[in-house]
Parts: structure tokens; C-alpha cells; sequence
């Protein structure tokens, strides 16, 4: 496959867990390049639209409260199959399953505080870069 780009999040658990580093430095070594990235705190609205798929869930509101409790990192990260090879360093979105070597596997503990988010498909992550990078991507 060719390369391409993906949304990577740093969420605020990792942010306050001093997280940052460790993630970016994971990316780096693996060889992917980070095109952009952002420290904010996330608007209600924008974290609506990001977890819109989830919107008829019962854990909707809770997604959308941690995700906008704190400050997160959100990044454009590049490079072949980068989709894929993200959510291989990221880890099973249970941390319990993830695989040890993951940025999950070695620092989450519970599924709703799971450091950090990865899109799931080219087709998510071309969604999710329009609304945290609106115009760049």
C-alpha cells in the first residue's frame, strides 16, 4: 500500500500522565513523520462530531466528557500503511488485550482512559483530520 496520512490523538489521560513524549518518541522511532501537530483543549461541539458514530451509545456522553476534560495532542501522522502501523503501536483499544510493546499494553489500565486514539480505516482518518485540521488535509 502507498502512504498515507492518519489521526492520531493524545488524550488527556496521557497528557496528564506526562504521556507525550513517550507516544511522539514510539511514532519517530517507528519511522513515521508527524506533519502536524496541536495542544488544546477540545470544544463540546468538536468532540460531538469526532464520536458522532457513537452517538446512539449508552457511553456516548461519557466519551465525549473525557475527551474534553483536559488538554489532549492531536497529530497528523504520515507514512506507508500508517492506519495500520498506528494502531499496531497503539495497541487493542482494551488495554487488558493489548499486546505488550503497545503504548496500550504498557501504560492503560482500563478501556475508557486508553491514552490514545488512532483512526481505524484510510476512510476515518481522511473524516477525522478535516475536523481537528479543517483545510490542511
Amino acid at each position: 500500500m502507498a502512504a498515507e496520512q492518519t489521526l492520531i490523538l493524545v488524550k488527556p489521560d496521557a497528557v496528564a500522565r506526562g504521556l507525550i513524549g513517550e507516544v511522539l518518541s514510539r511514532i519517530e522511532r517507528k519511522g513515521y513523520r508527524i506533519e502536524a501537530l496541536e495542544m488544546r483543549t477540545l470544544e463540546r461541539t468538536v468532540a460531538e462530531e469526532h464520536y458522532a458514530e457513537h452517538v446512539e451509545r449508552p457511553f456516548f456522553g461519557e466519551l465525549v466528557d473525557f475527551i474534553t476534560g483536559g488538554p489532549l495532542v492531536a497529530l497528523c501522522v504520515a507514512g506507508e500503511d500508517a492506519v495500520v502501523g498506528m494502531r499496531s503501536i497503539i495497541g487493542a483499544t482494551n488495554p487488558i488485550e493489548a499486546a505488550p510493546g503497545s503504548i496500550r499494553g504498557d501504560f492503560a489500565t482500563v478501556i475508557g482512559e486508553n491514552l490514545v486514539h488512532g483512526s481505524d480505516s484510510a476512510e476515518s482518518a481522511k473524516r477525522e483530520l478535516g475536523i481537528f485540521f479543517p483545510g490542511r488535509f
